[in-house]
């Protein structure tokens, strides 16, 4: 019910920059978290950050802390991750999802919906 679409990923050398967007709709009323993960190859997929689609608090995974930060905009239906100072580690393909309840932030089983992911590569 709830449909999400990533962009804004692409290659970029190690300390550069990349803003991702996600855009919603759908029944977009019933997002209570809107999430960024990533997952590289060979790995499972893990949190990089979070925030509430209302109120204002913001949820980062302590490999991002500093350098990413995740923002909104309700009247867009979007959510934003600003990455500064990107690493070679950072390189992953990165969702976006929506939480529609109460649940814990950084846990994938608490978002019900998912992008299709956006390939962001850090060169060395």
């Amino acid at each position: 019910q709830v449909h999400l679409v990533e962009s804004g990923g692409g290659l970029v050398q190690a300390g550069g920059s990349l803003r991702l967007s996600c855009a919603a709709s759908g029944r977009t009323l019933s997002i209570y978290y809107m999430g960024w993960f990533r997952q590289a190859p060979g790995t499972e997929r893990e949190f990089v950050a979070a925030i509430r689609w209302a109120g204002e608090s913001t949820y980062y995974a302590a490999a991002v802390q500093g350098r990413f930060a995740v923002s909104r905009d309700n009247a867009k239906n979007a959510v934003y991750l600003q990455m500064n100072s990107l690493k070679p580690e950072d390189t992953a393909v990165y969702y976006c999802a929506a939480a529609p309840n109460y649940q814990p932030y950084a846990s994938e089983y608490a978002y019900n919906y998912w992008g299709q992911g956006t390939q962001v590569t850090v060169s060395s």
